[in-house]
């Protein structure tokens, strides 16, 4: 796997991380290293993926999905759900 640029995962960790402590009531110490060790982070890491291309919304709801839910794939923006036509 190829990571992405580390300049990429600051820019994620400076609006996810806050996002995480308001949301789960986490310290900034606990959000990091759940974050860090979330599968979330590792798919964002993976150049492949290219989801550093996405909103840092993006990223948290896949997150959200993955506390929640068990798997950040169940994010309605990784599902097409977001982009659904809205008539």
């Amino acid at each position: 796997m190829k990571r992405i640029n580390s300049d990429y995962l600051y820019f994620f960790d400076t609006w996810v991380i806050p996002k995480i402590c308001e949301t789960y009531k986490n310290d900034e110490k606990t959000a990091i290293r759940n974050f860090i060790f979330s599968q979330t982070y590792q798919m964002l890491c993976d150049e492949e993926l290219k989801l550093f291309r996405e909103s840092p919304l993006v990223i948290f709801d896949m997150y959200k999905n993955e506390v929640e839910k068990g798997d950040p794939r169940e994010s309605s923006y990784i599902k097409g759900d977001a982009y659904v036509e809205r008539t």
